[in-house]
C-alpha cells in the first residue's frame, strides 16, 4: 500500500505594511458605487452581495490568509455621483476606511443622455465638479486614506447606428470617464478605466456575452471587474512579492 503525502512550503514574509496596520486593526477597502457594486448586498446576499466585491472578498482570503483584509460594500442600486454625496459622510468617513473604491457614472450618463433638462446634476459637468468635492473633502477628513477611482463602463460595440440609445450612451459616457481621469492624477489616486478594459475584451468576446444589457455584467463580466481591481489593490498593498505556497508531493511505501 502506499499513501500520498503533501509538504507546504511557506508563504515567506508579511509586508511592512501589514505588519504596522494590522497591529491596531484589519486592513479595511470600502466599495462604494451603484447596483454594479451593490449585488443585493442588502437583501438575499448580506453583506456583500453576490458581485465584483464578493469575489474580491474571496480572493484576498485564498490567496492572502496571512494577511487580515476587511471589505466592506457600500453599493447602492441605482446611484449617481450626487447620491454618492449625499451619503458620503455616513456610509464612507464614519467607516473610516484604508482604502476607498469608487466606481459610478452609468445612471448619470443614462440620465443626461434620457432627459439633461431633468438631471441638470447628473451632467458630465456638475458629475466632475461633484467628484473632485468628495475627493478635496475625503483628502481633508481622512489624510491617510488611499483611493482606487474606477471608470464607468459600457459593453457596447456601437458607435454610429443612427438613432440608437447606446451609440448616444458610448459617445456621452467619454466625457465622465475623462473626468474620473482628470480626478485621479489631480489627488493622486490609484485610477482604472474598466471601460477601456472591456473594450479590449469584446475584441474577443461578443458584448452580449459579457452584459446582455451592456451595463450589468454576468458572470464573466464579474469576475474580470473583480480579477481587474484585485490585482490593482494586491500590488498597492504591497502582496504581489509574497512567495506563493508549494507542494511537494512524494508516495511513501507501507
Amino acid at each position: 500500500m502506499a499513501i500520498l503525502q503533501c509538504r507546504f512550503h511557506g508563504s515567506g514574509h508579511m509586508p511592512e505594511y501589514f505588519m504596522t496596520k494590522q497591529s491596531q486593526h484589519p486592513i479595511s477597502i470600502l466599495f462604494i458605487g451603484d447596483s454594479i457594486t451593490d449585488c443585493d448586498r442588502r437583501t438575499q446576499h448580506q453583506p456583500l452581495g453576490n458581485g465584483y466585491v464578493k469575489l474580491i472578498d474571496d480572493m484576498f482570503k485564498v490567496h492572502h490568509p496571512e494577511c487580515q483584509v476587511k471589505i466592506i460594500n457600500r453599493g447602492l442600486g441605482g446611484n449617481t455621483m450626487d447620491d454618492l454625496r449625499s451619503r458620503w459622510t455616513d456610509h464612507v468617513l464614519c467607516e473610516e476606511p484604508d482604502w476607498i473604491v469608487l466606481k459610478v457614472g452609468i445612471n448619470d450618463c443614462n440620465r443626461h443622455v434620457t432627459d439633461s433638462a431633468a438631471n441638470p446634476l447628473q451632467s458630465p459637468e456638475q458629475y466632475a465638479e461633484i467628484l473632485d468635492h468628495l475627493m478635496g473633502y475625503t483628502r481633508q477628513a481622512l489624510p491617510d486614506a488611499k483611493v482606487l477611482i474606477v471608470s464607468p463602463f459600457y459593453i457596447s460595440q456601437d458607435m454610429d447606428l443612427p438613432g440608437s440609445y447606446r451609440a448616444r450612451i458610448r459617445k456621452t459616457l467619454d466625457a465622465y470617464i475623462e473626468a474620473n481621469e482628470v480626478a485621479a492624477k489631480k489627488f493622486h489616486t490609484e485610477y482604472l478605466n474598466l471601460n477601456a478594459a472591456f473594450l479590449t475584451l469584446s475584441k474577443y468576446y461578443k458584448p452580449c456575452y459579457l452584459a446582455e444589457d451592456a451595463v450589468h455584467p454576468n458572470s464573466t463580466g464579474t469576475l474580470f471587474i473583480a480579477t481587474k481591481l484585485y490585482k490593482i489593490l494586491e500590488s498597492a498593498l504591497g502582496l504581489v512579492e509574497l512567495e506563493h505556497h508549494s507542494v511537494e508531493l512524494k508516495t511513501v511505501d507501507l
